[in-house]
């Protein structure tokens, strides 16, 4: 197999120690973590949004029934209510992003530039080396070229 650049890098740069290979590797289990924690705020926002039209529903649904004093309830009361002061949930997925999870990534990779040549993945790339079985099937170092 050759190496071609691709298959470079994943691979730790010159004069990059244990340590740092390490820490750059933690660094980026914690924001594959915030990466997930993201991930379920879009799940509330979308949750919170679709429960949201419910509510209308159930008020149109009331009204219909004969209990139009009750859907106002609902209508003046719930539907289309912040669920944080003054906020709706797409408002908090986007402050989350500007002032957390963009910075992070951005202040990730800056790190992986200064530190990996650029390189992501060079710890989880050491472990892969360092669990496989050389020459078993599904156990290949990387892709064929």
């Amino acid at each position: 197999m050759t190496d071609g650049p691709w298959l470079e890098r994943d691979r730790r740069p010159d004069g990059v120690d244990d340590d740092t290979v390490a820490a750059v590797g933690k660094l980026g289990e914690a924001l594959e973590w915030i990466e997930r924690a993201r991930g379920r705020l879009y799940d509330f926002h979308q949750m919170s949004g679709h429960a949201d039209l419910l509510l209308g529903e159930a008020a149109d649904e009331l009204t219909d029934a004969g209990h139009a004093d009750l859907a106002d309830v609902i209508r003046t009361e719930f539907v289309g209510r912040n669920v944080t002061e003054g906020r709706w949930t797409f408002q908090i997925v986007e402050e989350y992003d500007a002032t957390y999870w963009g910075p992070l990534r951005d202040a990730k990779s800056d790190i992986e530039q200064q530190l990996m040549d650029g390189r992501q993945h060079v710890h989880e790339s050491e472990m892969k080396e360092r669990r496989r079985t050389d020459g078993h099937p599904h156990h290949d170092s990387r892709p064929p070229a």
